[in-house]
């Protein structure tokens, strides 16, 4: 997948763990870009570690990988900046 094609994945998967975690109105489109993208990439390495194919591609799975990527790093942070 491209580099075009990691934001767009990236931008969608971050917006849509921005609304899961209701976090929408205080992040904004880089925010939710960079979200996506390090979600992506966090999914990927969990799937691949439960023995799935970490591989992230744009479709459905992979934004799926990336939403529940980005839901762990939203949570973690904000529990990290709670303390």
């Amino acid at each position: 997948m491209g580099l075009l094609g990691w934001i767009v994945l990236g931008a969608i998967a971050g917006w849509i763990a921005s609304m899961i975690m209701g976090r929408n109105s205080r992040m904004g489109c880089l925010a939710n870009i960079l979200v996506g993208v390090l979600g992506a990439v966090i999914g990927g390495f969990l799937v691949n570690l439960i023995g799935g194919n970490g591989a992230i591609s744009f479709n459905l799975t992979g934004l799926g990988i990336a939403v529940l990527g980005s839901v762990l790093l939203l949570l973690v942070t904000g529990m990290y900046k709670r303390r």
